[in-house]
């Protein structure tokens, strides 16, 4: 694939870009998300870096302004008080309610998949060699330790190297089915949550977004994390969700890989996140792969069982070079038999499923920031043919919808299809198609 044919979508790749841009973070995009997200932003980085570096480690810089004392990296930073079109806003969190919240900015109370590490280390690739790359990480690289140190300290009560979430906000695949048996458990009585007013519905398609009843959880959940400060380990106690989710392990896991390299060069000590690591690594293998669907599932700390249903999580697996052969051989033929069934990789769902829903978040759609992860899974399982059909597949649908949030996975649909569902102009899709085109 040449990028000089695909030469006015990669202007328009940067132009979104640099119109979420606002002095010094990316939104991911206009009104719906006005300010900065967490894991949004590491991989917007990844845009940036091909043409406008500086922008990559400003995002990264502004990023960390928003650290807690803890090491929790915020799922949202507001950067500014005054954006009214998203909900819940900055004075929703309460965030100060923690002590180590910061105080130079507003934040969120909860995190989201920690890719920063491998975010890093491909920055580094590229521009590992120019003096302000070597400082960022440098400055970077002991923040990011103490991001994953959270995990560790927080979020795994039981030392198993596995880290719990207890919002699904904080998973990054918000609306999955995975979460609908432990969202299910929390009944909403009267006066139990404060009146608020959701703002995405009034933005994009309602048929789109996550039912009312799920939002009353969200929020919910939400109140569960300013009782107990964000961090207490009452939450662990109270909280009816409490998952060791499949996904955001296999990314702790790939970011912890990241960083004992990136250590390494910089002559740190990483004994630390090599200890982490040899925990996590055999816990994933070990608790989270499940014999009767042969595949890996996120694990309910409720009930103590794994969720068996089958989403795209666990495909990440491949991405952070977990799997034992086998188990790696069992989730590449699922992918390519997807393509025999006209469908692209990779749904968010398992298309076979009662609760599959193509155009409902994460409940079946194609998202660019997983195809940028299990494009990199294939490629590092020696799987390059399949990789390279994701990747054509990829940069085609976008190529002609545009730089949508998530997209039909249903071939037939897309080919009838004007354009993508969600958010317009969107920050990451942008960014991986640049990656996807322009990488090395």
């Amino acid at each position: 694939m040449n990028p000089s044919d695909y030469a006015p979508h990669i202007q328009l790749a940067q132009q979104t870009l640099l119109n979420n841009w606002k002095d010094g973070f990316t939104i991911p995009t206009d009104k719906l998300y006005p300010f900065q997200w967490n894991w949004d932003s590491g991989f917007t980085t990844l845009g940036y870096v091909h043409f406008d570096p500086q922008k990559a480690i400003q995002e990264l810089r502004s990023l960390f302004s928003g650290q807690w004392e803890n090491g929790m990296i915020p799922h949202i930073i507001f950067h500014s008080k005054n954006e009214r079109t998203y909900f819940p806003n900055w004075d929703f969190w309460s965030a100060e309610l923690n002590k180590g919240a910061p105080t130079e900015v507003a934040t969120s109370g909860i995190t989201q998949p920690p890719v920063h590490g491998f975010i890093l280390e491909k920055l580094l690739s590229i521009h590992g060699q120019k003096a302000e790359f070597q400082q960022l990480a440098k400055d970077l690289f002991p923040k990011i330790v103490h991001s994953h140190r959270f995990f560790y300290t927080y979020r795994d009560p039981h030392q198993e190297g596995l880290a719990f979430v207890y919002h699904p906000w904080e998973s990054g695949r918000d609306n999955s089915p995975i979460w609908d048996e432990a969202m299910n458990r929390i009944q909403i009585a009267p006066d139990s949550i404060p009146a608020y007013e959701r703002k995405d519905t009034q933005l994009i398609n309602s048929e789109e977004r996550p039912t009312q009843d799920k939002y009353d959880r969200y929020v919910y959940l939400l109140e569960l994390g300013k009782k107990y400060a964000y961090d207490g380990p009452e939450i662990a106690i109270e909280s009816p969700l409490l998952v060791q989710d499949c996904m955001l392990n296999a990314i702790l896991i790939a970011s912890n890989d990241s960083l004992i390299r990136i250590g390494k060069i910089l002559g740190e000590d990483t004994a630390e996140v090599e200890a982490w690591q040899e925990k996590a690594t055999k816990a994933f293998e070990e608790k989270l792969w499940n014999e009767e669907l042969q595949t890996y599932c996120s694990y309910d700390l409720k009930l103590n069982n794994h969720i068996k249903l089958k989403e795209i999580g666990r495909f990440v697996s491949l991405f952070a070079g977990i799997c034992k052969a086998e188990r790696a051989n069992l989730l590449i033929e699922e992918l390519s038999q997807m393509y025999q069934k006209g469908y692209l990789l990779c749904p968010s769902f398992e298309i076979a499923h009662p609760l599959f829903d193509p155009k409902r978040y994460w409940r079946g759609p194609v998202w660019p920031q997983m195809n940028w992860m299990i494009y990199h899974g294939l490629k590092r399982s020696g799987q390059s043919e399949l990789a390279e059909k994701m990747r054509a597949d990829f940069l085609s649908i976008i190529s002609k919808l545009g730089f949508f949030e998530y997209f039909d996975p249903n071939k037939a649909v897309l080919e009838k299809a004007k354009q993508g569902y969600g958010g317009n102009h969107f920050s990451w899709t942008a960014a991986c198609y640049l990656d996807l085109m322009l990488a090395p």
